[in-house]
């Protein structure tokens, strides 16, 4: 039987560096290219947040830049376990299918969170989405750890 899309290979590794990309996304936004690079300090990035705070831009927007910011912290927060997963997944041999499904699915929640988090904050009926999407997210990590105790 083919495994998720039609693929006959193991992807779930892949997701790792995506799931890096995926991470550093809200900082190219908020600080490299996007509205606050006359913000950014590149010799001194961590203290980006923190300047935020005193910039003379809109409200709307410094919360939105902030939230970015929340969203790298928080992506590099849940890296180390969900790479844990996947090699644990992939090192008790679960099948292709399943660690493409979770890791896939992984991603795709990390994106909505994303999404949620920087802007869908700003909308209150939407906002209580992003702590479901995180936990569904984590649940698929904890999934590849359980199916590889099963393995």
């Amino acid at each position: 039987m083919a495994s998720y899309l039609g693929l006959e290979k193991n992807i779930s590794y892949w997701t790792i560096p995506a799931a890096l990309v995926l991470a550093l996304l809200p900082r190219v936004y908020s600080g490299l290219t996007g509205p606050g690079t006359k913000i950014f300090d590149p010799n001194n990035p961590r203290t980006f947040a923190a300047r935020l705070d005193s910039a003379e831009i809109d409200k709307k927007l410094r919360l939105r830049l902030q939230r970015a910011e929340a969203v790298v912290a928080n992506a590099f927060e849940t890296l180390g376990l969900y790479a844990a997963a996947v090699t644990a997944g992939n090192a008790a041999g679960v099948q292709a299918r399943i660690m493409n499904t979770l890791t896939l699915s992984y991603i795709a929640s990390r994106v909505l969170y994303t999404w949620i988090y920087i802007w869908g904050q700003e909308n209150r009926k939407i906002a209580p989405l992003r702590t479901i999407v995180w936990g569904v997210g984590m649940c698929f990590s904890m999934a590849m750890f359980i199916a590889a105790s099963r393995s």
